[in-house]
């Protein structure tokens, strides 16, 4: 009889949360690549879910869901309030949880009503330009000519001998 060798799942690349994640790197330092997730969240994360230093590539379906839960919704799972990156929305007043595409979604739209608003920082996104108070003497120069513009020069007209003006 020939003996039964577990048959291990290991993936290189895994998709979770609409991101490509190294399977070959554990859950706690491979969760930061996911937008939205920061350093302390992802460590909260992965020791909720009592991954230790199990490897993406490893997680079984059912862990794959339980993780993708608690990345998009971490303040059901009892991380506290100050781990989440939308305190007191200015819209609900709700604390919550923003991750990959609703994060860059709900960005534009803040800074799209501050535009709207034509308030201090919706004119500096309007403009270009530093939005927090950064010098621009030296710096956010890209893209325009440094230095002190000249007039332009008018060719040159040639004498003729004889003339004494």
């Amino acid at each position: 009889m020939a003996k039964k060798e577990s048959v291990e799942r290991k993936e290189e690349i895994v998709r979770l949360v609409e991101t490509d994640l190294d399977g070959k790197k554990p859950v706690r330092v491979a969760i930061r690549s996911v937008r939205g997730v920061s350093f302390s969240l992802g460590n909260a994360i992965s020791d909720l879910c009592g991954f230790g230093d199990k490897r993406v590539g490893e997680l079984t379906e059912a862990e794959q869901k339980r993780f993708e839960e608690l990345v998009t919704n971490p303040e059901k799972a009892g991380i506290p309030k100050w781990l989440l990156n939308r305190r007191k929305d200015p819209d609900t007043g709700e604390d919550n949880h923003l991750a990959v595409s609703k994060l860059d979604l709900t960005h534009k739209m803040d800074i799209n009503r501050l535009k709207k608003v034509r308030c201090y920082r919706g004119v500096r996104h309007n403009l270009g330009l530093p939005v927090r108070g950064q010098r621009t003497r030296s710096s956010f120069r890209k893209g325009r000519v440094v230095g002190v513009s000249r007039k332009k020069q008018m060719p040159a007209t040639s004498k003729k001998k004889g003339d004494k003006k």
